[in-house]
């Protein structure tokens, strides 16, 4: 029988200030999700929706999967 797994997909925004990624907190994202048990599957870069106005700016959907309980 074939493993179930689930996934979880996580929004990481680049700073509206200036175009710097702020690696450190990626890399507590990457870690607080491991500690949880999800293994990262994909990164891919994508416009997401601010908070202020309607356009987006540039980020990141973090895809995770871990098997399911």
């Amino acid at each position: 029988m074939s493993q179930a797994y689930e996934y979880k997909v996580v929004t990481f925004r680049e700073s509206l200030i200036g175009d710097a990624l702020d690696s450190d907190k990626l890399e507590k994202t990457l870690n607080k999700q491991a500690e949880d048990g999800w293994q990262l599957k994909a990164i891919t870069s994508a416009d997401v929706k601010g908070r202020i106005g309607p356009g987006a700016v540039e980020g990141l959907l973090l895809t995770f999967e871990r098997p399911r309980a």
